[in-house]
Order: structure tokens, then C-alpha cells, then sequence
């Protein structure tokens, strides 16, 4: 018999891993946790209070052990940075690279992003939102646990300010297409390169995603798309 709970279980676009923790990752975890995680409590919060400086916030969602995104916070310290994920071995070692590395433009978030962004976030907060390489979930029957969904980009969307961007990669040929569909069908974001243009030369840092993909002899898409209004 299904349960109520049941019945309304939201589809996750992911899988949590438990992944074993190296003692500097949970080291990390246990002493610089309350000190650089934001906490999700189901209500809209300012997320500037939660830097030292008051400056443009990127958000990366998916971030995985956090190779870029450190490296971008480190590059650009005039802006601040947010990253989620719910992969505790990638929160420990980010933890560990903030503190061993003195990094105070970078925070993170350990909880789904849809709910985080739907219920944590107030409209046209962010100044740029970063997405590589999530899963693609191939098999057609898994393609409703895909993170781009119309209904998500119209999320994302709201929480743009105008003129703030939307980064998406990918090294799948399928869901590359099914990105440009998605984004480009939602009225309040411009494709910068022209419509059905992917990214030819991307500013940012590889991924380990990426670089296993090039391994593998797969392409790689990247889109960039302009909030307008």
C-alpha cells in the first residue's frame, strides 16, 4: 500500500552517495562546518550576510570535490561565491581547501538545490549560476530526474538579476540539445551566441568530469545564456 509520503516523494536529480570520508574531510566537517555552511531553514534569507564583503554572488550547483570552484574563488576575490552539493566527501574536502587556503569570498550549501533556490532565495539575488556537467541521466525512462527541466530553468530565471548569466556544460550530445531547447524556449533568457549556438571557447576552469570525458573522446557543450528582464 502506498503512503501519502510516498505518493508525493519529489523526484531528485540525483543519487547521494555515502562515499567514505579521509580523516581531513571529516576533520574538516566537524570544526569549519557552522563556520562556512549555510544552513537551509525553509525560509528566505539574505545571502549577503553571510559574506565579509558585499559583492556580485556566483552560484555553482553541483560542484562534486570542488576543483573549480575553489580555483574561481581564488581567481576572482572581488566576488563571491556559493556552491552546492549533497556529496559530504566534496563539503569536507572544500571545507579543508577553504580553511588550509584562508578563502573568504566562498560558502556552501549541503541540501537539494531546488528546494534551496524555490524556498531559501529571494528573486534576482544572483549574478551568476553555474552548472557543469550534471548527470545526464541517459536512459529515456530516467530523463524526468534530469536537473534542466523547463520548470527548473524558470526557478533559476527568477533568481537571475537582469544581465546575469547562466553557464551549462555538458558531455552529453543528447542532453546538450535538450538544454538548448529548454533555455532557449524561456523568454527571459537570451542565448549570448545566437540562437541553437553552443560556447566554442568557455571561461572556466576544467573539471574532472570534463577531463574523463576528453579521455573518453567526448565532445564537449557549453552554453551561456543572458538574463533579459
Amino acid at each position: 500500500m502506498t503512503t501519502k509520503s510516498a505518493a508525493i516523494r519529489p523526484i531528485r536529480s540525483y543519487v547521494t552517495r555515502s562515499g567514505r570520508l579521509t580523516d581531513s574531510q571529516r576533520n574538516a566537517i566537524e570544526n569549519y562546518w557552522y563556520s562556512h555552511v549555510i544552513e537551509f531553514r525553509n525560509e528566505l534569507m539574505e545571502l549577503s550576510a553571510f559574506f565579509p564583503q558585499s559583492s556580485p554572488i556566483t552560484l555553482e550547483i553541483g560542484f562534486g570535490m570542488g576543483a573549480s570552484l575553489l580555483k574561481m574563488a581564488q581567481q576572482e576575490p572581488r566576488r563571491n561565491f556559493l556552491g552546492i552539493d549533497v556529496h559530504r566527501p566534496g563539503i569536507g574536502k572544500v571545507l579543508h581547501e577553504i580553511v588550509a587556503n584562508d578563502i573568504r569570498n566562498l560558502k556552501l550549501v549541503c541540501h537539494d538545490a531546488k528546494e534551496f533556490l524555490e524556498f531559501g532565495l529571494s528573486e534576482k539575488c544572483l549574478d551568476r549560476v553555474l552548472i557543469f556537467f550534471p548527470d545526464p541521466w541517459p536512459k529515456k525512462r530516467h530523463h524526468k530526474r534530469r536537473l534542466i527541466q523547463t520548470e527548473f530553468i524558470d526557478l533559476l530565471s527568477s533568481k537571475l538579476i537582469k544581465g546575469g548569466t547562466l553557464h551549462l556544460a555538458t558531455d552529453w550530445s543528447p542532453y546538450a540539445e535538450s538544454m538548448l531547447e529548454i533555455l532557449e524556449a524561456n523568454s527571459c533568457l537570451r542565448n549570448k551566441f545566437g540562437a541553437g549556438v553552443y560556447w566554442e571557447k568557455p571561461d572556466r576552469p576544467s573539471t574532472k568530469f570534463e577531463i574523463r570525458g576528453k579521455r573518453l573522446g567526448h565532445t564537449i557543450w557549453d552554453l551561456l545564456f543572458i538574463k533579459t528582464t
